[in-house]
Parts: structure tokens; C-alpha cells; sequence
């Protein structure tokens, strides 16, 4: 966005304190613009309707109207990029999984006491997420695919480059998967995992969400997967049929022991401005794993993750990245093919045949 088309966002929070708190922070950037704000979503339809915005900043526990209800009628009727707004709390994380399914592009977060310093402290995280979500494709979040195998229903735009690790992995049984996502991703990662037969490779997983959300996303996933889905503790084993997802705020490397890999979950500094980082379990892997991994990075805004799958591929590993008709935000797979770090590109189908076929 330049000065002349800032973004235009909208927040929707019944705390008087929050709305003059996050109209503050986001209006201080140059490429954003608060056109305004309402404590219920019934006030919010109604400013809307004059003045629409590119953006909106939604908290989902508010009177009148809750905020899933607010969501899915605007997805319904108008679609617009939104960001939750939640508090940390177990109940909060729950309610956000509702809302990032019925079409939510990212959340942020909010304690219940001591708002005001908690949003000033973490005031960066609030812009990205808009500017991500400002660049969102919203049909893509609105068409979860059933994807058919690649060997059944090819895609011509998919581009193979040659490369020595599928070969390297059918002369072991040692295989798991890195995947790195981020904007869009949980409804990604729920077309990829849904997908898979039970008997999979070990999958590791980083979707950046932040600290307390990654367990209620792990345990939605496992109630709709046929492999068993977690959020990842530091020295669980992988193995086939189970995907371990960073926990938010630790980071997750992969480590090997003798023949068998384990995970590692550990505290560490921002990597890429992230904790969990991509980079860091793409890196972990590479030199784990080598030619014995598959990394594969999907939608998702900046560059976290493209040089750990640079790293992943020069070590031999069989590198995928997510092509630009499907994501949400093509920020990351873009980064990553700056690289030369993928060896093929491709959509759902193609990520979902590669997986099965290790």
C-alpha cells in the first residue's frame, strides 16, 4: 500500500479501552487508516454500510451480536479480510478456531488485565497481521478443496525441477515432512492433513499462531484427520501418522537420535520477527535429515522459512512450494523461489500426492 491507498480498517471490540488503544497503533502507520470503530457489530454493520472497509478488526466475545455470528454474515453477504482480535485465555482460543474455519484471516491477541501495555508491547504483531490480511485472496480461504491425487487429476502449471532426493528416500525408511505456513494456513494445513491416509510420515509442522492458540488448532485438526494431530512436546518422538505442531511462542527443531527423530521445543529469540520460525525447523531438518526429508512452505506473508528451504534442498530433501493460484498470501512460496529453494511448485493436489507418495 502507498500513502495515497492506505488500508482502510474498521475495529469492532466492546472495550472502549481497546478500541482507543488499536485505532492508535494501527492510524500511527502511514499505510493504514482507521475509517472507525463500534463496540458491537450492530453499530459496525451499520457505520459500514457507508464507508466500507478494506480491513476489520474483530473481537469475537461481544454483546448483542457475538463476533462468529457478526463473521460469518459478513462473509455471507459481503467478504472482507478480518482479523480476530482475542484474549488469551483457553476459551478464547476455542472461540477462534470457530472463527478462523468461518473465514477469519489471522488473529492477534489481548490478555484480560493490563490491555492497554500488552497492545503498546506488541504493537507490530497488530500491523502485520492487517497488512497480511489486506493482501488476503479471500476466495482461496472460501474454497477448501477436496483435492483428487495428482496422478488422477494432473495440473499442467505445476513445474518439477530434477532432483535426487525422491530416489534417496526409497532407499530408506527413515522419511518425515517439514511444512512452514503462515496467513492462511490453519484452513491450508486442514486441506493438506485431512487428506492423508493414516499410515503418513511423520509430519512437523510451524503455522505462526500465537502462544496458547497452537493446542486448540492441534486438537481441531486431530478431530478431522485420519492421522493423529498435536501440538508438539519437547522430546516426542515422529512418527508415521502423527504431525506435530509448534507449540506458539516455542520454537521446534526436529533432532535425530541413532535411527529415530525426535522433536525439540525450545525458548530462543524472534527469528524473522517469529517464535515458532519456519526457518528454524526448515534449518533443524536439513541438517537432521538431509536427503531423507521433504520441506514444504505455504501461503503466508514476509520470507520466514525461504532460506531454511534453500537450506533443506541443498542438503538433498525434496522441496515443495505452494503455487500462487492457491494461497492465501503468496509471500512466503515468493521468497522461497527467489531462492532457487523449491524443486517443485505446486497447489493442494500436488502437496498432498508428494506427502503420500513418501
Amino acid at each position: 500500500m502507498s500513502e495515497a491507498h492506505p488500508i482502510r480498517v474498521f475495529i469492532v471490540d466492546d472495550s472502549a479501552v481497546v478500541r482507543q488503544v488499536l485505532g492508535g497503533l494501527l492510524g500511527a502507520d502511514r499505510d493504514i487508516k482507521v475509517i472507525g470503530a463500534a463496540p458491537d457489530p450492530l453499530f459496525a454493520l451499520q457505520r459500514m454500510q457507508k464507508d466500507w472497509p478494506d480491513v476489520i478488526v474483530l473481537d469475537v466475545e461481544m454483546p448483542r451480536m457475538d463476533g462468529i455470528t457478526f463473521l460469518q454474515r459478513i462473509m455471507q453477504e459481503r467478504p472482507t479480510p478480518v482479523v480476530i482480535c482475542s484474549t488469551l485465555t483457553e476459551k478464547g482460543a476455542e472461540t477462534t478456531m470457530q472463527a478462523l474455519s468461518a473465514g477469519a484471516v489471522s488473529v492477534v491477541t489481548k490478555p484480560k488485565l493490563g490491555v492497554r501495555d500488552f497492545l503498546l508491547d506488541n504493537s507490530s504483531d497488530l500491523v502485520t497481521a492487517v497488512k497480511s490480511a489486506a493482501q488476503a485472496r479471500l476466495g482461496n480461504l472460501r474454497r477448501l478443496p477436496l483435492p483428487q491425487p495428482a496422478s488422477v487429476s494432473p495440473r499442467p502449471t505445476v513445474q518439477v525441477r530434477s532432483t535426487p532426493a525422491l530416489r534417496a528416500m526409497a532407499e530408506t525408511t527413515e522419511r518425515i515432512v517439514a511444512i512452514g505456513t503462515s496467513t492462511g494456513g490453519t484452513q491450508a494445513l486442514e486441506a493438506v492433513l485431512t487428506a492423508l491416509p493414516r499410515v503418513s510420515p511423520p509430519i512437523a509442522i510451524v503455522q505462526h499462531m500465537p502462544e496458547k492458540f497452537t493446542a486448540a488448532f492441534a486438537q481441531r485438526l486431530n478431530g478431522l484427520c485420519a492421522i493423529e494431530v498435536r501440538e508438539a512436546r519437547d522430546g516426542d518422538r515422529l512418527l508415521p501418522g502423527l504431525a506435530l505442531i509448534a507449540p506458539g511462542g516455542k520454537h521446534l527443531k526436529v533432532v535425530r537420535r541413532g535411527a529415530q527423530y525426535y522433536a525439540e521445543v525450545l525458548d530462543g529469540p524472534l527469528v524473522n520477527r517469529h517464535r515458532p520460525s519456519v526457518d528454524v525447523l526448515f534449518r533443524s531438518v536439513a541438517d537432521t535429515a538431509g536427503r531423507n526429508a521433504i520441506g514444504i512452505i505455504m501461503t503466508g506473508m514476509g520470507n520466514d522459512g525461504a532460506h531454511g528451504l534453500k537450506r533443506m534442498r541443498d542438503a538433498g530433501a525434496y522441496t515443495v512450494a505452494q503455487d500462487e493460484a492457491s494461497c492465501v498470501v503468496f509471500g512466503m512460496p515468493k521468497e522461497a523461489l527467489k531462492l532457487d529453494a523449491a524443486a517443485a511448485v505446486g497447489g493442494f493436489a500436488e502437496i498432498i500426492e508428494t506427502i503420500r507418495k513418501a
